[in-house]
């Protein structure tokens, strides 16, 4: 039986639309959904109970330890042996499981991932940054796409887990955001394996505002040399292709002080290339120029944190529990 696994922060209104999602689900076989109420000051009980005569739920309240710490909390509540973990701001199509379920039964996998889009609903600004947070153009394909370079890493709004696989494990870790990747390389370790199922996509919400969007994607810079520390071996070249690129635009405002045009011409090719893409995806002028905005956003605040930690981390060496104390949960 599948158990989702599904943590929430004061956020009723998302799990309200997330399980309006799920009674439409298409899918003939029992299910379970586990909520676990993170320490929330607006909880989310009188929304669910609008659907306790739809679905089977179980719903938990605790103090707030963390995403990661929830969801194994709801892991070792629940009765299914394989977990479909979802964040509170998704939305699933119909057919969800159905795909999840004929990938499952013809290629087994312990651990598998889920892309992500923007539901044709979403406002602009979250169609602008899911698209600068799945095109190939800016992240390389890593959140959803067969062709990205290198084994595939879940991430925990659409991630499946095997009962074994947790227990082997004991889930996630303490620092949030990371987590995700951290058990993803931890399974790798222990000889488990992940997969992509692309036909097992969600809509993601995502942030709903641009100071939100940097704080999140500051945070993804600062946690990813504090992986390379724990799992050196995965550490690539690629994770430093944002700090390069605000080194590359303060370089070629520099030179352009000198009429050294060619690295801004460089600069103003991608960006408009980009900037077609996004308007052939949504055939909208706004939220192209929209997505351009999110893309320098999110390659400023993941780059700088990137650099921050890095500096810190391994270069003076630092404990990150200590220096990057708001990064984990005690």
């Amino acid at each position: 039986m599948y158990s989702f696994i599904i943590p929430v922060y004061n956020r009723p209104q998302e799990i309200f639309e997330l399980l309006e999602s799920m009674v439409a689900l298409t899918f003939d076989k029992p299910y379970e959904i586990v909520i676990v109420e993170d320490g929330s000051t607006e909880d989310s009980k009188e929304c669910i109970a609008c659907f306790h005569n739809q679905l089977d739920i179980s719903y938990y309240e605790k103090q707030n330890t963390g995403p990661g710490d929830s969801r194994n909390y709801g892991m070792q509540r629940a009765k299914g042996d394989y977990f479909i973990i979802l964040d509170s701001d998704v939305i699933l199509p119909s057919d969800y499981l159905l795909a999840v379920d004929k990938y499952l039964s013809a290629s087994f996998v312990h651990c598998y991932g889920g892309p992500d889009d923007a539901h044709a609903k979403f406002s602009k600004l979250q169609k602008a940054i899911s698209f600068s947070m799945t095109s190939y153009l800016t992240t390389g394909g890593i959140r959803g796409k067969k062709s990205a370079v290198g084994k595939f890493q879940p991430r925990s709004f659409n991630m499946g887990l095997s009962r074994e696989a947790f227990n082997a494990t004991q889930g996630f870790g303490d620092i949030h955001p990371g987590e995700d990747p951290d058990l993803t390389i931890r399974l790798w370790k222990q000889g488990y394996e992940t997969a992509l199922i692309e036909e097992a996509k969600v809509f993601h919400k995502r942030r709903i505002s641009w100071h939100k969007f940097y704080i999140q994607v500051n945070k993804f810079g600062l946690v990813r040399p504090i992986l390379n520390l724990w799992h050196p071996k995965t550490a690539k070249l690629t994770y430093w292709f944002p700090t390069f690129f605000i080194l590359f635009v303060i370089a070629s405002i520099i030179v352009a002080f000198f009429s050294i045009w060619v690295p801004l011409a460089f600069l103003g090719v991608y960006l408009f290339i980009l900037w077609v893409s996004a308007l052939h995806k949504y055939s909208n002028f706004g939220i192209a120029c929209m997505s351009v905005s999110a893309a320098l956003i999110q390659f400023y605040g993941y780059g700088s944190g990137f650099l921050k930690s890095y500096y810190y981390i391994h270069l003076l060496k630092r404990d990150p529990k200590k220096q990057f104390k708001k990064l984990f949960f005690k």
